[in-house]
């Protein structure tokens, strides 16, 4: 049997199957847990990364991370033929059934394709001491990623607000690179 883990330099090796049938594995603990086990396991290993290379580096492996998991959650929930209205307010949908967060977008230029969006209550941040820092460069990936996957264009997203930074919702733009 393949290791469908094993590195591939050439592309991506994961793909959304690779996320199995969580219903039938988890039986009676179902398919929810708490969002202090998902920042365990993210703020430990960024870490583990930050210590083996340095924060740049680290943060840049999680923007990469979180990019590929934009693009495979787009294609596998998202409606990417949707007109640009339904496909953000299927993706608000989406983001807030799935406990992500709740996207609110505050501007968007339809010559330029550059845009501003918040999401409140975020899961990588919300609640988290000040650091006076932005902290979310998973999100940045994240949202580049479904960007990407929907435009076909190529997205720089930062973040420009943040819980950690003593903001109350997270603030990415977004910027069309090519």
């Amino acid at each position: 049997m393949k290791n469908v883990f094993a590195a591939n330099k050439s592309h991506s090796s994961f793909s959304w199957n690779m996320l199995g049938d969580i219903k039938e594995g988890r039986g009676d603990l179902g398919e929810d847990m708490p969002v202090l086990v998902y920042r365990l396991m993210q703020y430990t290993m960024l870490d583990v990364l930050t210590k083996a290379f340095d924060s740049e580096r680290a943060n840049e492996f999680f923007r990469d991370a979180g990019f590929l998991a934009g693009t495979e959650f787009a294609k596998n929930v998202l409606d990417l033929n949707a007109d640009f209205d339904a496909f953000v307010a299927n993706l608000q949908k989406s983001l807030e059934q799935l406990k992500i967060g709740i996207l609110r977008m505050e501007a968007f230029d339809a010559d330029t394709g550059d845009l501003t969006l918040t999401v409140g209550q975020d899961l990588d941040c919300s609640g988290l001491p000040v650091t006076n820092e932005n902290v979310c460069n998973y999100d940045e990936g994240f949202i580049a990623g479904i960007l990407e996957a929907y435009t076909g264009k190529q997205y720089l997203v930062r973040e420009v607000d943040c819980w950690a930074n003593g903001d109350r919702v997270c603030r990415f733009q977004g910027h069309v690179t090519a």
